[in-house]
């Protein structure tokens, strides 16, 4: 396992700032990818497409792909494209996976979503049975480790230990850990950026009172993220 450390400055009034390090992650993950053609590919968790930018800029070509995500503002604003299929859907439900049929030439992308999922198991056994190989990109929950510390609270996404384990139920992979620092100019602003980014995943663990303590007394002028980047074949046999 080999750790990354990237750091990224605050960058005032853009608004990608809100999206800094799940863009990087994304740019990270599409680096990974062999240079092939691929018949389909299918981003899970897709946001507001991150995964087809690099894509595009990365030139690997494809003839389709299929974008899931569960809010339809998100795929709203994903780019368009005659070989972009669009499809609103939860990866918690199991009727998303009936819809979703596998395809030797499918490979499965997933960048900056899995964290969020309810029921790790349930999703990670019905996206092997979709596609021989899949690449995911999950953050764990060493992001946000000194703020969750200081906070005494426990962090809602899942441990490196937990992810590794349960994916390794359904794939054969390689993980690697990167981590990412981004500084704030400000504790305000740093926590204005936790509930506008998504990376809090919309959990309000805290209250007024706690939150400006909090403020007060967070010791680092950056937030810690780490993500495990995950090369997965499936060990589903046959396929269904």
């Amino acid at each position: 396992m080999s750790t990354v450390i990237q750091e990224f400055s605050r960058f005032a009034h853009e608004y990608d700032t809100y999206n800094v390090i799940q863009a990087e992650v994304a740019k990270a993950l599409v680096e990974q990818l062999p240079s092939a053609h691929y018949a389909t590919l299918t981003d899970i968790g897709c946001g507001s497409g991150e995964v087809y930018k690099n894509l595009v800029k990365h030139d690997l070509s494809f003839e389709q792909l299929l974008v899931l995500d569960s809010s339809p503002e998100m795929l709203e604003i994903h780019p368009s494209s005659k070989k972009i299929k669009k499809i609103c859907a939860d990866f918690n439900k199991f009727k998303t996976f009936e819809n979703l049929s596998f395809s030797p030439g499918n490979l499965i992308l997933s960048s900056s979503a899995l964290q969020w999922s309810e029921d790790l198991d349930f999703t990670l056994s019905e996206i092997s049975k979709k596609a021989p190989h899949a690449y995911f990109a999950i953050f764990t929950s060493n992001t946000f480790k000194t703020l969750h510390e200081t906070a005494q609270i426990i962090s809602p996404i899942f441990s490196e230990a937990v992810l590794r384990e349960t994916i390794t139920k359904y794939y054969d992979a390689t993980f690697e850990v990167k981590k990412y620092k981004l500084h704030f100019e400000s504790v305000r602003e740093m926590f204005n950026y936790i509930k506008k980014s998504g990376v809090s995943g919309g959990e309000k663990q805290l209250c007024y009172r706690e939150t400006k303590q909090l403020m007060k007394s967070y010791p680092l002028d950056y937030l810690e993220f780490e993500v495990l980047f995950v090369k997965a074949t499936s060990l589903v046999r046959p396929f269904v």
